[in-house]
């Protein structure tokens, strides 16, 4: 008798667990570590779910990046509690708060519990799209996010770089164009210095190793951007290196990188393949890597650049 129907109720479990206890921890930090946790146990799920794509994406930046990014935050809002006294919510407020979110789970609840069977699907189609012209690549998924929906794999790319220009937007007008704070204000011992200098050249190849088996097995840009971005906070942290200044050409030259070379390419497919984010048949694979290729670059950029804040300092 196979164990795997046992494991699969104890993870259900334990994430319904964990997703409750995140919710009801009164320290900041510890819903902090509880969402970490979820989110490693999400990709735990995915792996069950036959999903190893979406397992390494939930793992690198649902429980890598942006774990890394609530704790930076969570350091900031205890900086500015300390600094001013507010009103905690009464009791009504909260009341209201938890039936809004009540009803807003019973709506979703509802609505995934009446789908007509079969539900509406646009799987057979992604299924022909990946296997068919202008694709070329064993990995269905990295085929229907650059090949399928092209356009709104790109317009996620977009959408970070908006993020990071809504980071460096709260900054202090004296302070445009200078460097973000450092990750951590006193160097660490030796330790986090020994970790980093081991962790990040590994890191780095594992990133790289992601990308670029992506085309014909799990993995892709995103997965190898999310890492590559890790092993640059981890330097960031350990003071071995230290946020750029966001007027730096070679930085934004990085962050728009990706979707501009994945535009220019689509635009291009008007004319090699008579279509918007077409590719020509004999010469797919090549430019779905050399777009992801780019990507990477941005994605690698951008996540730090949403961890480390807005500028700090004099800009000169």
């Amino acid at each position: 008798m196979s164990v795997l129907p046992a494991l699969d109720v104890g993870l259900a479990l334990l994430v319904v667990g964990v997703a409750a206890w995140t919710i009801a921890a009164r320290n900041l930090f510890a819903s902090v570590v509880g969402y970490v946790a979820y989110g490693l146990l999400l990709a735990l799920v995915w792996v069950r779910l036959y999903a190893p794509d979406v397992a390494l994406t939930e793992a690198a930046v649902g429980g890598g990046v942006t774990g890394v990014l609530l704790v930076t935050a969570g350091k900031r809002l205890d900086a500015l509690a300390s600094a001013e006294v507010g009103v905690p919510p009464g009791r009504a407020l909260k009341i209201l708060a938890g039936a809004l979110a009540a009803l807003v789970a019973g709506a979703l609840a509802w609505v995934v519990l009446t789908l007509p069977s079969p539900a509406p699907s646009l799987a057979p189609a992604a299924a022909e799209a990946a296997a068919g012209p202008g694709a070329g690549l064993g990995n269905p998924i990295t085929a229907v996010l650059i090949s399928y929906r092209s356009f709104d794999t790109m317009l996620e790319k977009v959408v970070l770089i908006l993020a990071v220009l809504g980071v460096w937007s709260v900054g202090a007008d004296a302070a445009w164009g200078a460097a973000p704070a450092p990750l951590r204000k006193v160097r660490p011992d030796g330790a986090m210095i020994l970790l980093a200098q081991f962790l990040a050249p590994v890191g780095l190849l594992i990133g790289v190793h992601i990308f670029w088996v992506g085309a014909d097995a799990p993995g892709g840009a995103f997965q190898g951007g999310a890492l590559l971005a890790a092993m640059g906070m981890v330097a960031m942290m350990a003071r071995l290196a230290e946020p750029p200044r966001i007027d730096s050409r070679k930085l934004r030259l990085a962050l728009v990188a990706g979707p501009a070379v994945f535009l220019i390419v689509g635009v291009a497919g008007l004319a090699l393949a008579d279509n918007l984010f077409a590719y020509p048949q004999n010469f797919a694979k090549p430019l779905i890597l050399f777009i992801e290729a780019f990507m990477v670059l941005s994605i690698a950029v951008a996540l730090p650049m949403l961890v480390c804040g807005p500028p700090n300092g004099s800009p000169k």
